[in-house]
């Protein structure tokens, strides 16, 4: 009995996915719920799993093909068993041409020999054998005589002879040769494409503008470095920065609500909820997973939520569930290193908080920044309003908020980069909520 592999509905306004790894070759046995093909559609990819055991009998889509919600790609025979000419048919056509290139055809091995019989070498008159020899002969003579004129040189001269000319420079206005040069050309993944198309969009329909402010990291290394362990122990995950950020930004977004905001025609709709996107990247491109109603979490739920994110993304098993939605989204460039960057809105969300790498640079602080970190110092009093500026070298970071101007004034955007800044400074705050 045959049993059609069909792409099943993989989100809400998808209706069209692409091909990608075939994990089964024709011929292959499947188990049922085994993983057979790898689909990817705009906003994620996934695999589709062998509704019966048998016989992968018929692949009708190959990878980068299209195919519609719905439409058959390939088809199993229920209780197959895998036979030998299946075998054969699923063999790489390179491992045939080998064999087949093992020995010479028969007829031309014939043709030789045949030829070799008609006319043996002892029978040979000596003007034919004098004739064979005499090229020979010429050409050592002819190579005596060009070394005596021109002797060899080392093979070390050679070497290097033919590296300069190999590696000679291209002079300007030469003509370049078609393919002299390698490139490679690769079908942009749905993924991918999905990418370009809300960044184009992002900019093309948005007012963006981004602001900067720098934040004192040593309080929150200083917690991570007390409770760090006992939280992992405890939970059975690590304690990050992020957990940091999301409960920061939550506060910040109450404060500013034009910020979890979007515009709709002629209308502001101000939602009363967080969903926070995080961004994470993978081998096809950047992906924000959600984290719904994520005031409601705890620093544990955050962390673990986002480990399970990021574990899915790297096996591409992130629903598309997981990605739709979001009032505000938080990206780390810090991760790979980014000093500072601009990073865009996510259509149609009003604003993005952009993270970056902690570097160690000497800072002036007074008042309440003198006080970070000193709580353990000898002198404990707290410095006054009036007290110098002292220098010292704190892990400070970067943080930019790239906003809709339509809808966030500069106002609002400098207020919540300094409300995420105070939060992180005093996590404290974080707590008793002021």
């Amino acid at each position: 009995m045959s049993v059609e592999l069909k792409v099943p509905e993989v989100g809400e306004s998808v209706t069209e996915v692409y091909i990608g790894k075939w994990y089964k070759a024709e011929g292959d046995e499947v188990e049922q719920d085994e993983e057979v093909v790898e689909l990817e559609s705009e906003k994620a990819t996934l695999d589709l799993r062998a509704p019966a055991a048998g016989v992968l009998a018929e692949i009708l889509k190959q990878t980068g093909d299209p195919a519609d919600v719905g439409e058959v790609i390939g088809r199993i025979e229920e209780n197959g068993k895998q036979k030998p000419a299946d075998k054969a048919k699923a063999e790489p056509k390179r491992e045939q041409k080998a064999k087949s290139e093992e020995r010479p055809p028969a007829a031309v091995e014939e043709k030789t020999a045949t030829k070799r019989n008609k006319e043996p070498e002892a029978k040979k008159r000596p003007a034919e054998v004098d004739k064979e020899k005499a090229p020979e002969e010429e050409a050592e003579t002819e190579a005596k005589r060009r070394a005596e004129k021109e002797p060899e040189k080392p093979p070390k001269e050679k070497v290097a002879e033919k590296v300069e000319k190999r590696a000679a420079p291209r002079q300007i206005g030469e003509e370049l040769v078609e393919g002299a040069r390698p490139e490679e050309r690769v079908p942009m993944s749905p993924v991918r494409r999905r990418i370009a198309e809300r960044l184009v969009e992002a900019q093309q329909n948005a007012a963006l503008l981004t602001t900067f402010n720098e934040i004192d990291m040593t309080a929150v290394k200083e917690l991570r470095a007390q409770f760090g362990e006992s939280f992992e122990h405890r939970h059975g995950i690590r304690l990050g920065f992020m957990s940091f950020f999301v409960k920061a930004t939550i506060g910040a977004l109450e404060q500013c609500p034009e910020l979890n905001a979007i515009i709709d025609e002629d209308e502001i709709v101000y939602r009363r909820y967080y969903d926070i996107g995080v961004a994470l990247s993978t081998d096809k491109g950047l992906v924000v997973p959600v984290l719904r109603d994520a005031d409601r979490m705890s620093f544990a739920q955050i962390e673990k939520a986002i480990d399970d994110f990021a574990a899915a993304a790297r096996d591409g098993k992130l629903k598309v569930d997981d990605l739709q939605g979001g009032t505000f989204t938080i990206t780390n460039g810090g991760v790979f290193g980014s000093l500072l960057s601009t990073p865009i809105v996510n259509p149609p969300q009003s604003g993005v908080l952009g993270m970056h790498a902690i570097q160690e640079r000497p800072v002036a602080i007074s008042d309440r920044l003198s006080a970070i970190g000193q709580t353990r110092a000898a002198d404990s009093r707290q410095p006054t309003a009036d007290s110098p500026a002292q220098i010292a070298i704190r892990p400070m970071m970067y943080v930019a908020l790239t906003y809709d101007h339509r809808i966030v004034d500069g106002r609002e955007a400098v207020t919540f980069l300094r409300r995420i800044k105070e939060a992180i400074e005093e996590p404290a705050r974080l707590l008793i909520e002021v």
